[in-house]
């Protein structure tokens, strides 16, 4: 038995999340596990680096699984084919590379990159992909305001009520918009986990910001409150892409093409 690293994208629109669940087959590990049992003949079990909610995309997602397939290496292009002809379009697989028994998708992963994509131009080819917002925004003073989350620790304002968390603690390395087109921004953040609802959380309430609706004041009050209910609103889930997981290269087996 071998563990494994899978590298895939998804797009997460006709998905209920990541997260296998009792009340629907509808999940993206669901429709893998399902298609890549079939494939190897053998019963797979994904484990996956985080759980994206409804609606939320993966550019770059990492999950790991264990089979007694001893070429999945050797012949690795004509598995991969196997598997993504099964798949639906919105999933495809990029790569699968061999880690050492211990490694896990969830808990080795060392930091999680997630972009946000905001639009102040209606266009019907990016608007799926993106968030279209009305008016001016002050992306100079939203900036200021990312940039004091790396001072704080708990996020608990920013997660969903209710959740299972041990502890609601993360460490936040970057938080920055940047404008990748004339119309367009991109948030970008990267912190070593995140929480549930975490990131559209924090762009729900940095776009009050930009539109002065409250000051960075308020934004710190706001962590320091540990308290969702003063927060602003989650933004929507369909311009949330997950695009980077780092880990240690002492868990891959084959130390080239890090992921």
């Amino acid at each position: 038995m071998s563990r494994y690293f899978l590298i895939l994208s998804y797009d997460g629109t006709p998905y209920n999340g990541w997260q296998k669940q009792d009340n629907t087959p509808n999940t993206v590990q669901q429709v893998m596990q399902e298609k890549m049992s079939m494939v190897l003949h053998e019963k797979i079990d994904l484990v996956g680096c985080g759980r994206t909610d409804t609606g939320v995309h993966a550019k770059n997602y990492v999950a790991h699984f264990d089979s007694h397939r001893a070429d999945l290496i050797e012949n690795k292009k004509h598995w991969i084919y196997k598997f993504n002809k099964l798949f639906p379009a919105s999933i495809a697989i990029q790569d699968i590379r061999p880690v050492n028994e211990n490694a896990h998708a969830r808990f080795s992963a060392t930091r999680r990159t997630y972009y946000y994509y905001l639009s102040q131009q209606k266009n019907p080819f990016r608007d799926p992909f993106t968030k279209y917002v009305y008016g001016e925004l002050d992306f100079e003073v939203m900036n200021k305001t990312a940039s004091i989350l790396s001072e704080y620790t708990d996020f608990t304002s920013f997660s969903k009520l209710n959740t299972q968390n041990k502890t609601n603690n993360c460490k936040i390395f970057r938080a920055q918009w940047l404008q990748c087109g004339p119309d367009e921004w991109r948030f970008s953040i990267t912190s070593d986990r995140f929480l549930r609802g975490m990131v559209r959380a924090i762009v729900g309430t940095l776009i009050l910001v930009g539109r002065n609706k409250i000051t960075i004041n308020d934004f710190r009050k706001i962590i320091e409150t540990k308290s969702r209910k003063e927060a602003g609103p989650n933004a929507p889930a369909n311009a949330l892409f997950l695009v980077n997981i780092q880990y240690p290269e002492t868990l891959f087996i084959d130390k080239g093409n890090k992921k």
